[in-house]
């Protein structure tokens, strides 16, 4: 993997020297492929345009990053913003790159979880989009337009994450790989009208399965917490590193937000009725609401408050999204025309 890495790393100096002036778009595209970002903002933009299609988009994101946790933990997958340090190849010839403070991310590197998650995830928008089209048009070239979008999108979010040092390019594709087949497949079998007992059930035990094989590996020997030693060592920037970036803020995420799902449709079945312009100012207002909650500032020791406290913002993502400001919105919009 020696060559690979090193081949990487110089291919990230030749998209940060000859792309200087798109900084700030490659930083852009990092952050709309974050994985935080199909929860905070792919899902409520989905969920008033479809329902079904807004939670497929949740579920597909919850499950996809959760098996890209797995992956990483099993895959070892180095960064080349500490790889380049640890690997001593560069002592006489450093190349000429920067970080940023996207680039010091706390866990393993194999396979990229922006690309995973986004591959899924807009997989799930492109496709429901593509086939409506169809049937509206009956034309394969306005169908096929969502798809070469899902392309260009993902390629920029892959460029993206090589030229901040995040990731090498294989790593890169493997994730977009990955997401792909996972956006396929769970797109399939979308949760909807399912008991509370089952989101219950899938959000506690992903979240048991993953503690258990965390703590199967530490009895082995496998130090899972190399990553975070690594990244605090070779980041520019002490501030950069974050506890939101670190594997289990990823997997309570994960857990809180199928948790929420499963509330939303248990305290308002099939959801509210609402007419275009109330979805409009539904989404508007959840949005202003998601910012909030995740501006909010949580305490970083202890930590287990903390992963405690982040699985319960991510409880209420849903709840926003589906039942609050909806219900709200309804109520509001009713009495107008009482």
């Amino acid at each position: 993997m020696e060559a690979v890495h090193t081949q990487g790393v110089w291919l990230a100096e030749i998209l940060q020297q000859s792309t200087k002036t798109q900084e700030r778009f490659w930083l852009v595209a990092t952050h709309l492929g974050d994985p935080k970002a199909a929860f905070l903002f792919v899902f409520p933009f989905t969920y008033f345009i479809s329902r079904r299609v807004g939670v497929a988009v949740l579920w597909v994101a919850a499950l996809s990053e959760w098996l890209n946790l797995v992956l990483k933990w099993l895959l070892f997958g180095e960064r080349p913003f500490w790889w380049i340090g640890e690997s001593q190849l560069f002592v006489n010839n450093k190349p000429k790159i920067l970080q940023f403070a996207s680039t010091c991310e706390t866990g393993p590197g194999s396979p990229s979880g922006h690309m995973m998650v986004s591959g899924a995830v807009w997989w799930v928008v492109v496709s429901s989009l593509g086939s409506l089209l169809y049937s509206r048009t009956h034309s394969v070239v306005l169908s096929a337009a969502p798809y070469l979008l899902y392309m260009l999108m993902l390629a920029a979010v892959g460029v993206s994450r090589i030229f901040i040092l995040a990731h090498f390019p294989h790593q890169v594709v493997a994730g977009c790989v990955a997401g792909l087949v996972l956006g396929v497949v769970l797109s399939r079998r979308v949760p909807e009208g399912r008991p509370l007992l089952f989101f219950f059930c899938f959000s506690f035990g992903l979240l048991f399965s993953a503690l258990m094989l965390y703590a199967g590996l530490h009895k082995l020997g496998i130090n899972l917490s190399w990553s975070i030693a690594l990244a605090k060592k070779w980041c520019s920037r002490a501030e950069w590193i974050r506890l939101d970036t670190a594997p289990f803020s990823s997997l309570t995420r994960d857990c809180g937000a199928l948790l929420g799902l499963g509330l939303a449709q248990y305290w308002k079945p099939g959801g509210w009725p609402l007419s275009w312009a109330p979805r409009a100012l539904c989404l508007a207002v959840s949005s202003m609401g998601l910012y909030h909650v995740n501006r909010l500032p949580l305490p970083v020791q202890p930590q287990g408050l903390f992963y405690v406290l982040f699985f319960v913002k991510f409880v209420l993502v849903p709840l926003i999204v589906m039942v609050l400001v909806p219900g709200l919105v309804h109520l509001f919009t009713r009495k107008k025309k009482d």
